[in-house]
């Protein structure tokens, strides 16, 4: 690894930590105050886009909330929510592209996160986004695309995933 070409290196880009509650209030402020928990950062709320009669949400209802974390501040909060899923992550979680998703259905899994009474049990999401240098070119303003040799595939991802925070991958059989 350590003779491999510089801007191959993979390196955790940013990770996004999800709570969807479905409907504004009370559980929504549990929300916010959980991941302000976690990571130590502010979260914003997430609204509506669309009119969904049958569960009655309208354009513009705050119904969720995010944080997304970078750098060394994102490598730190990802090391410790993997150890709330015992660092086992299944293959299906790791999409072509080299990003990794995956859940926590009780926050009480996360160590060093206390039960708190009145937050009750909530999970969250995680999405986890790895680039390469020179990944910076498709979001600046004069757009262009990576190349196929440099876009970090599903195994180079679990590689990764495995070598930097001991990820053990979960064969499913079919």
């Amino acid at each position: 690894m350590e003779n491999q070409n510089r801007m191959k290196q993979i390196k955790v880009g940013k990770i996004t930590l999800n709570i969807g509650v479905g409907e504004p209030g009370n559980n929504l402020d549990k929300a916010v105050k959980l991941l302000q928990r976690i990571t130590d950062a502010n979260p914003v709320k997430t609204k509506t886009m669309r009119r969904i009669p049958t569960f009655g949400i309208r354009p513009g209802l705050e119904i969720g909330t995010k944080v997304t974390l970078r750098k060394k501040k994102a490598e730190q909060v990802l090391a410790q929510l993997l150890k709330a899923v015992d660092n086992n992550i299944p293959e299906r979680k790791f999409d072509k592209f080299g990003n990794v998703s995956f859940g926590i259905k009780e926050y009480i899994d996360i160590p060093g996160i206390e039960y708190d009474p009145d937050m009750q049990i909530i999970g969250l999401e995680v999405a986890v986004t790895l680039t390469r240098a020179g990944y910076r070119i498709k979001d600046r303003l004069q757009k262009s695309k990576i190349g196929s040799s440099h876009l970090i595939t599903k195994q180079e991802a679990i590689d990764f995933m495995k070598e930097k925070f001991n990820v053990h991958e979960i064969k499913e059989e079919q």
